[in-house]
């Protein structure tokens, strides 16, 4: 997903509050807590986003950037995403781990997701979801899915009603997305750039906040 370009059953729809810094009870192992990071945070936590972003990208995520990601280039994106933050453009969503175990110390950050809001003035109702990203150390154990819940609240707050995404076609991730209610507006060929050299094809998805109807049941396990 390029910066660049900004529950429960069908029987009943839980309306949970997703406190930002409660804990997010899906997670079945070593919960965490999803909090939002302003401009001097990011800068506070500068080592372990770019060690983040760097396990993600060599781990083939499809989050913009190409393997081997660079320190230093690593760390200017996280500069511009503090910039970002402090011009009220973007909303960073971190995930922590409330409760310390062998993959990961408490406190230890291990997820990420923005919000990006478009700012045109005809566009004040729409934010893209980003860079929703979880270390490898802690998959499949409902990360992912407790910061897309958490991505979604907060959109709520702001009014941001309509939101979009993308992601390479057939990765992994669009599980997630449509397990959370996104939908597929459809794909564009040769998009972005693999490791490998080759041209793929990005899937583009949307959600409408104002939609009535409760998220799918979930079939399987998120990717997060």
């Amino acid at each position: 997903m390029d910066p660049s370009r900004t529950r429960p059953s069908p029987s009943r729809c839980v309306q949970g509050s997703l406190d930002m810094t409660s804990r997010m009870g899906r997670v079945d192992s070593g919960a965490v807590v999803i909090e939002a990071l302003g401009a001097e945070d990011v800068a506070g936590h500068r080592a372990e986003l770019i060690a983040l972003l760097r396990d993600a990208v060599d781990s083939g995520a499809s989050v913009g950037f190409l393997p081997p990601l660079a320190e230093a280039e690593a760390a200017a994106y996280w500069r511009t995403v503090a910039a970002a933050a402090r011009e009220g453009s973007c909303v960073l969503l971190v995930a922590r781990v409330a409760e310390g175990g062998a993959d990961a110390a408490e406190g230890d950050v291990v997820g990420t997701a923005q919000l990006l809001l478009a700012t045109r003035p005809n566009a004040l109702h729409r934010a893209e979801v980003a860079k929703v990203i979880v270390h490898t150390k802690v998959r499949r154990r409902g990360i992912g899915h407790a910061l897309m819940l958490a991505v979604e609240e907060r959109a709520r707050s702001l009014g941001r009603t309509t939101l979009v995404l993308d992601t390479s076609q057939s990765d992994p991730s669009e599980r997630l997305y449509t397990s959370v209610g996104y939908r597929l507006a459809g794909a564009i060929p040769a998009y972005a750039k693999s490791a490998a050299g080759a041209l793929d094809p990005s899937a583009f998805y949307y959600r409408l906040l104002t939609d009535t109807g409760c998220r799918p049941k979930e079939a399987h396990r998120d990717s997060g």
